[in-house]
């Protein structure tokens, strides 16, 4: 594993060995300025010869890939996880603000403006874009980089679904011919139930009645696209099966999708040019990875992207990007009940009326009428302060490194990882748990 350095005014030298790096702390000749990737800062002047780096990047939707690379070994490497949910943050948000500013009645209207630019990007494509400069940005920091290359992709995605397509055909869409996206998700599914769990398939509900359910419905996302529609009946559309226990939450349907195509198709041009990088394409990465019978990972591909072979290498970092605020002031939590049908525990939601529409025709059965002895009364939590310590902050206690897991009573006390509660007063604050947190795996 490496240290990595830099002179005593920030600038990035050559990394180090550990043993060199403790000696070099030991003489109060450094100072730690990062603790993962470790990072040094020089006291002293220093010359400033550096070697040749060469960093691969394999760019995609969900995952980076990222390798650090001289002509006798890696200097880092490892997989970049995005942040997800992007999207339905923004809807949260657009909820939020939609009836705020109906209420400012003096402001002028915002829909006159022509506010997209050129080369604007939808927020959700532009933060993954932003997470790929600020990954080689931070790379950059740590040490001296001679030159980037970057696994680059144009995908034709009629092409893909339609080998066969051409001429006039690209302007007629898999819809076409259907009055609407319900009518398509409905033939598509065959007018059957896609549920595992279906309990509609028995030969005497032939007359089931079928709905339309957003798959992403459990993380907000209720956009009316196809691969986010599926077809189910009434008697698995319930509201117990949306809950976290239910199988609809987080429900993993593999339909077809091409986000990941679709997204570096669109920011392939704006990437190359930000990053003053040279391309490469994936049949070249694919063919010299299976030369060098290197297993298919986001880490290999990228060690590959940037022209290793027989370098040295250690052991990889698994990052991942963490929200730095969380901007919601409001909790609710929801009442509870005793079913009197089973006697167990259920929340306010779980027994409801199932009504999805003002109609006053139901086609489910209430199960209000189910709710036994209220157990306990439903509340909104609001948050008043912001706490000191945030999940995912490395704390000092008694010696011992820990990591924060919440805060309880008001803030006066401190979840940790060894499952303890401590009050603030004993913890020193390491570091915070926010933005890229680097972890290095525990095996190669």
């Amino acid at each position: 594993m490496k240290v990595f350095v830099l002179n005593h005014e920030g600038k990035p030298l050559m990394p180090t060995k550990p043993q060199k790096a403790r000696k070099l702390l030991k003489k109060c000749k450094a100072t730690v300025v990062r603790r993962t990737p470790f990072t040094i800062q020089l006291n002293y002047k220093t010359g400033g010869a550096v070697q040749d780096i060469t960093i691969g990047i394999d760019a995609g939707y969900a995952w980076v890939g990222f390798s650090a690379v001289t002509e006798k070994e890696e200097l880092i490497g490892g997989d970049f996880e995005l942040l997800k949910g992007v999207s339905e943050r923004i809807t949260g948000r657009r909820k939020y603000r939609s009836p705020r500013r109906s209420r400012l009645r003096h402001r002028k209207p915002g829909f006159f403006k022509d506010t997209k630019s050129k080369g604007w990007f939808a927020p959700s494509i532009k933060h993954k874009l932003d997470s790929h400069l600020r990954l080689v940005n931070l790379l950059k920091e740590l040490m001296p980089i001679t030159k980037i290359i970057l696994e680059v992709a144009n995908f034709d995605i009629q092409k893909i679904k339609n080998p066969t397509i051409e001429g006039k055909q690209y302007q007629n869409g898999h819809q076409a011919g259907w009055k609407n996206v319900r009518e398509y998700v409905l033939h598509r599914d065959h007018h059957q139930c896609q549920s595992p769990k279906c309990q509609g398939k028995k030969p005497q509900d032939k007359n089931q009645i079928l709905v339309i359910h957003h798959l992403g419905y459990w993380k907000k996302d209720r956009t009316n696209r196809p691969d986010n529609l599926i077809t189910l009946c009434t008697k698995c559309h319930t509201a117990k099966n949306h809950q976290p226990k239910g199988f609809l939450y987080n429900w993993d349907v593999k339909l077809k999708n091409f986000k990941g195509a679709t997204f570096m198709t669109t920011v392939k041009k704006k990437m190359v040019s930000q990053l003053e990088c040279k391309e490469t394409y994936g049949y070249i990465t694919k063919s010299k990875r299976i030369e060098q019978k290197l297993g298919k990972s986001h880490h290999n591909d990228a060690f590959v992207i940037a022209n290793g072979s027989v370098q040295t290498r250690y052991r990889s970092f698994s990052v991942t990007q963490r929200r730095r605020n969380n901007r919601s002031l409001e909790r609710f939590y929801d009442a509870k009940y005793i079913d009197i049908r089973t006697g167990q525990k259920e929340s306010g939601k779980d027994l409801s009326s199932q009504k999805t529409t003002r109609s006053r025709e139901n086609l489910k059965e209430s199960l209000r009428q189910y709710r036994g002895f209220k157990l306990k009364k439903g509340k909104r939590a609001i948050r008043k302060q912001r706490y000191h310590f945030q999940p995912g902050d490395l704390v000092r206690l008694n010696g011992k490194i820990l990591i924060v897991k919440g805060t309880m009573s008001n803030g006066n006390s401190v979840l940790l990882s060894n499952k303890k509660g401590v009050t603030p007063k004993k913890l020193n604050l390491i570091k915070y748990g926010k933005g890229l947190t680097f972890k290095l795996n525990p095996t190669f």
